[in-house]
């Protein structure tokens, strides 16, 4: 028999907060962390906005050592896992650390370091790169170093998945507890793509919203839309099986109930023009939950503000819905915290599980006009209160990757 797996702990370092009831309040407030690049100089770039992590004290929490020798990707990690496991008490408890594992993965992992040593290579000779140049910059060190920090001796591990690389850590998680090989898991993503060789290279690609207007930049599902904003952070969640988390009288955040993952096959960065992979993925999660499409109230959407995922992803929501689509209620986070690219999954995971625990559906803030195109039941601008029992996640990845993950409320 399956086991059911819940969660049990949650920490997050974003563009709306520095911890869990920060984003939180920022998202009953449907707050927007878009603002000016403060961290290098955009002179000569097109692309001068982003949603940058806010200073605050979560940057005393990390030693002089760790800034250092950690790339800003794995700082971020260890900030939201060390407030996930916190909020999980599994600190006071006694578990089996052989059955206690890590999936924590990034899209492009630390690039700030790659551009730093390459200047150096390129000033200075290759005799000045730093040691640690290698261990700050691959995709697997924001899990090794959790890892090592948690003492969790069960599988440690990365998907590198583009922007469905943390929904993939999570539902990865969610199977490897279901199927019996972990009893805790730590599963998110980081990132910390907003340098110049980050900005850079996805204006190249035509990706990103050139305006400076912060209010008209991440536009989900608007007709003005032209391009994402760049997002940067972290988020962790612990699972657990269930029977596990109630002999420690942990508290308990949603169940997770089902997860899907397929591929387009179809183009590098362009999902498939019907929309078929994506429908494929929210089909397979409600399978795995044992549910019909009628009986999920939220679709957190990956919803980029670009003018070809918005449009193929409303094509997939209709592709599973039928007819009955405008009775799903729909909202893009990414126009409050931008998109956090391999974090993103993750980030909106834990957005889905405040959800359930609130009775409340986050809005696509900053949309005036909505394109009919993207003729989904958008909650447009402000939240709405509602007790409901399901939501899915989609996060729709580079390479025709994607995930789809579903959360149910806890009900003691």
């Amino acid at each position: 028999m399956a086991r059911r797996v819940v969660i049990t702990g949650m920490g997050a370092l974003t563009p709306i907060g520095n911890n869990l009831a920060e984003v939180r309040e920022s998202l009953l407030q449907a707050s927007c962390g878009i603002d000016r690049i403060t961290s290098f100089d955009t002179a000569n770039h097109k692309v001068k906005i982003a949603a940058e992590v806010k200073p605050g004290e979560w940057e005393n929490t990390l030693t002089p050592k760790e800034k250092k020798n950690l790339d800003k990707f794995t700082q971020y990690a260890l900030v939201a896992a060390r407030e996930a496991y916190a909020d999980s008490n599994l600190a006071s408890a006694e578990f089996d650390r052989t059955r206690f594992g890590v999936i924590v993965s990034s899209g492009i992992g630390g690039l700030g370091t790659i551009e730093a040593e390459h200047t150096k290579l390129l000033e200075r000779g290759a005799d000045r790169i730093s040691p640690y140049f290698i261990p700050k910059s691959i995709i697997n060190m924001a899990a090794g170093n959790i890892a090592i920090e948690l003492q969790a001796l069960g599988m440690c591990s990365s998907s590198v998945t583009a922007c469905a690389a943390s929904a993939n850590a999570v539902g990865d998680c969610f199977r490897s507890i279901k199927d019996g090989y972990h009893d805790v898991m730590v599963a998110g993503g980081a990132e910390a793509s907003i340098t110049p060789l980050g900005i850079g290279g996805f204006t190249a690609l035509k990706a990103l919203a050139e305006i400076e207007d912060i209010h008209r930049a991440s536009i989900p599902f608007d007709i003005d839309r032209s391009g994402f904003v760049m997002g940067e952070g972290s988020a962790c969640l612990v699972l657990e099986e269930l029977q596990h988390a109630l002999r420690r009288n942990a508290k308990i955040y949603a169940e997770v109930v089902g997860y899907g993952a397929t591929c387009d096959a179809y183009h590098i960065t362009s999902p498939s023009t019907d929309g078929s992979g994506a429908a494929r993925a929210m089909r397979q999660a409600l399978d795995t939950a044992n549910i019909t499409p009628s009986d999920v109230t939220y679709l957190n959407a990956h919803g980029t503000s670009t003018p070809l995922n918005d449009a193929f992803e409303t094509l997939a929501v209709k592709a599973v819905w039928g007819e009955k689509f405008k009775d799903l209620y729909v909202s893009s986070t990414k126009s409050m915290t931008g998109h956090l690219l391999g974090a993103s999954g993750a980030i909106e995971a834990i957005i889905c599980a405040l959800s359930l625990q609130m009775g409340y559906l986050p809005p696509t803030v900053n949309l005036r006009s909505q394109d009919p195109a993207c003729d989904l039941n958008v909650i447009a601008n402000t939240g709405i209160k509602k007790d409901y029992t399901y939501a899915l996640s989609n996060s729709l990845g580079f390479g025709g990757h994607n995930a789809s993950l579903c959360f149910k409320k806890w009900v003691d």
